[in-house]
């Protein structure tokens, strides 16, 4: 097995099972998402795939009007896979991506990977003041209530 990783945006690739495993069970901010609400997600954004020898072990997303937003979302290395450096991969190929450069604005949110994203310059927003939101954390856990 190869230890480089591989990135592609060619949803064909895309290993949905694995995908909405780890958003379902093994993240924080997804915990107990649908299969059906992970697919839908896939097939209206942007999405990268990380790859060693011929299994997914990253992935990330990109939400975008590809002229002005961008809100990343869901990245993610496989547990056996982290210690690599592949998130740093990951984002990188994010940034770098022809469809994404010249916005006005790119987000994200995050609880646990803040150095990360700040070396790709991310920092916090320069006017909180201004942003609001609807957030329903528990969204996935009562759909099943």
């Amino acid at each position: 097995m190869s230890d480089s990783l591989r990135i592609s945006t060619d949803r064909s690739e895309l290993d949905l099972a694995m995908i909405h495993d780890f958003l379902a069970n093994g993240s924080y901010w997804a915990k107990g998402i649908a299969y059906e609400t992970v697919l839908k997600a896939v097939d209206h954004s942007l999405c990268f795939g990380g790859y060693v020898g011929q299994a997914q072990v990253a992935f990330a997303r990109v939400i975008s009007d590809f002229a002005t937003f961008a809100n990343l979302v869901d990245v993610f290395v496989l547990p056996a896979y982290r210690g690599h450096g592949y998130g740093k991969q990951m984002v990188q190929a994010v940034m770098a991506h022809h469809q994404l450069q010249g916005l006005r604005r790119f987000m994200l949110a995050t609880s646990d990977a803040h150095e990360l994203y700040r070396s790709h310059g991310f920092a916090s927003p320069a006017r909180p003041e201004t942003l609001m939101e609807i957030y329903k954390p528990d969204i996935y856990q009562a759909a099943h209530r």
